[in-house]
């Protein structure tokens, strides 16, 4: 999914950081962008739950219709549909590449992976969501490492403060593995999943 529009507009609008550059702006200007930023809103049970799924969205760049396949998916899992929705989305191969650190964010992620500069198991993958197993092992190709986005990434640059236990990481080779399925309670997303769920149940 392309996000068009300055990313640190969309941070403030949905009240949580999307990056890093975002956060400085989001500490001076707690409130949404526009004329009316300022003002108060009324905010409905509907309004609740629609920004908890455009938050979502946008901590991992999916569109509508990946999102409402990702829920499909978690509702058939018999387990809570929201904590398995989330964890649905931590298994794509954009999101493994942001949250090992060889990324700078989710946007960049899907670059790499859209450029094929990404491989799994040895094997070139140009599909941001892709999904990552257990055992898995992905590594930026080789024939790449010189470039110097991941020459900075090798370097420790991106490195997140917390490697999620399921991630097996190693940045000066550029490689993650999967070691175990991720859990919802060590994911650094910040959303509501429940309200996610009752949005779309409505």
């Amino acid at each position: 999914m392309r996000t068009n529009g300055p990313k640190i507009r969309l941070s403030r609008a949905l009240g949580i950081a999307l990056s890093a550059k975002a956060l400085p702006y989001l500490e001076r200007r707690p409130y949404p962008p526009g004329e009316h930023g300022r003002g108060r809103r009324k905010e409905s049970d509907y309004r609740l739950r629609l920004i908890e799924k455009q938050r979502l969205r946008a901590q991992y760049a999916v569109s509508e219709a990946q999102l409402r396949r990702v829920l499909a998916r978690a509702s058939r899992s018999g387990a809570k549909t929201g904590e398995v929705l989330v964890e649905e989305l931590e298994r794509r191969l954009d999101a493994v590449v942001m949250r090992s650190g060889i990324a700078r964010t989710i946007h960049q992620a899907r670059q790499f992976v859209g450029h094929g500069h990404i491989q799994v198991n040895g094997r070139r993958v140009d599909r941001p969501s892709f999904r990552v197993t257990v055992h898995d092992v992905v590594r930026v190709d080789p024939r790449r490492r010189h470039l110097t986005p991941f020459v900075v990434a090798a370097a420790g640059a991106n490195a997140p403060d917390r490697v999620p236990s399921h991630l097996d990481v190693v940045l000066p080779a550029l490689t993650v593995g999967m070691q175990a399925d991720p859990r919802r309670a060590e994911l650094p997303v910040q959303c509501d999943e429940q309200l996610v769920v009752e949005y779309y149940s409505r």
